[in-house]
Order: C-alpha cells, then structure tokens, then sequence
C-alpha cells in the first residue's frame, strides 16, 4: 500500500509541474509527403516570382515605385527557398546518407552513372569522372 501511495505521489508531482515530463520523440514524415511539399513549395515560389515581376512592371509604368511592396514580397519568397532548404535536409535525413553525386565540371548538373555528356549544357565528360 505503501508503494502505491508513492507512485500516485510521484505523478501527482508531475502534473504539479515540479518535474517535467518527457518530452515525445517527433518522427519525419515518409518521403513522398517531403517530396509533396517541396514540389508544392517550388510552384509557390516561381507563381510569386512571376508575381514580383508583374509588379515591378507595372510600378514601371506607373512611374511610382514602393520599396517596401517590393521588400515584403521578395522576404516571403526568400522564406518559402528557407522552407526548401529546410524539407531537403529533412528528406535527406529520412532517406539515409547522401551518396556522393558526380556533377559536371561545366554547369554542376548531377551525373549518372555511366554517362558520357552532360544532360544539360552537353560537356563530354572524362570516363572517370562519370563512373
């Protein structure tokens, strides 16, 4: 009897406050939502980019430029890049290590195996560096 009187004391000490509770281990959510959300993010971003760039064209023809409409709108877009960074090192904690990627010396476009030209700007590569 005892022991049960210790045990409703000790967790009544806990909902008192005096000893703090441990804390949940928070789990990453599985790759294709991280994927999801990057993809999403990404659209955002250009859809607001393409936004900043009517605005600057139409304070341009209204002669009347607003510094801070312009602030506002390019710190929300440098957030959402934050927010990317932010889902790509989750997504590269949940998926393992990162393999070592070959890239192009020209443009730095990731290699695959086996390649002889670089997918995007075209550069032969040396049989080296694309295996």
């Amino acid at each position: 009897m005892a022991l049960l009187f210790k045990r409703r004391q000790s967790a009544g000490d806990a909902a008192d406050g005096k000893a703090p509770a441990p804390s949940r281990r928070r789990y990453l959510p599985p790759p294709s939502r991280l994927r999801r959300e990057r993809r999403a993010l990404l659209r955002f971003r250009e859809e607001r980019i393409r936004d900043l760039g009517g605005l600057m064209l139409e304070m341009y023809r209204q002669d009347d430029f607003r510094q801070d409409v312009v602030e506002e709108q390019a710190a929300a877009i440098v957030g959402l890049e934050e927010r990317v960074r932010e889902v790509d090192r989750l997504l590269a904690a949940r998926t393992g290590p990162a393999k070592r990627s070959v890239r192009c010396g020209r443009c730095g476009t990731p290699l695959h195996a086996g390649a002889r030209f670089c997918p995007s700007c075209g550069q032969p590569l040396q049989a080296s560096a694309a295996t």
